[in-house]
């Protein structure tokens, strides 16, 4: 049997025997430091989903009053309508105003998880039509902006002639 040096001379470096306890407690530290990252990541995580929770109601507030908005300009513009082309078209614009008044109502009546289940609902039933609206909006959104950049260039600078 092969007698062990003593720890001092081994391999010209001291040895140090620890107690199978203290072995254990860089493992056990190890562990509570990530037990530690995983709670502080979870407060984030809690944290920043109480946020976009907060952003998401207040842009549900903000879309349904533009939506009724939009709503009762579509309904002046069915009387506008009447007046020019005929009541039977005016119906169609007084039509369109009512669905997104009630969309707007409905926007006002479900809490935010319900909505974003019916959209995924909606995106996985009809992807297609779910891309296309998409664009639509981009693309409708795109003009809007342009159209206010241009305006509030046009009110900046008096001398050039109107984009149109």
């Amino acid at each position: 049997m092969a007698r062990r040096k003593s720890p001092e001379t081994e391999g010209g470096a001291p040895v140090i025997d620890a107690p199978a306890e203290e072995a254990g407690t860089t493992g056990g530290a190890k562990r509570s430091a990530a037990d530690t990252i995983r709670d502080e990541a979870g407060k984030l995580g809690s944290q920043a989903k109480e946020k976009a929770r907060a952003y998401a109601e207040d842009g549900m507030g903000k879309a349904s009053s533009a939506l009724d908005e939009v709503a009762k300009l579509m309904k002046g513009a069915a009387d506008d309508v009447d007046d020019r082309i005929g009541p039977e078209y005016g119906k169609y614009a007084r039509s369109a105003a009512q669905g997104i008044s009630g969309f707007a109502d409905t926007l006002r009546g479900k809490p935010v998880e319900e909505l974003i289940d019916d959209v995924s609902d909606f995106v996985k039933k009809s992807p297609v039509i779910a891309i296309g609206t998409a664009a639509a909006v981009g693309f409708v959104l795109a003009r809007l902006i342009k159209s206010g950049i241009d305006a509030a260039a046009d009110l900046g600078d008096p001398d050039e002639p109107a984009n149109g």
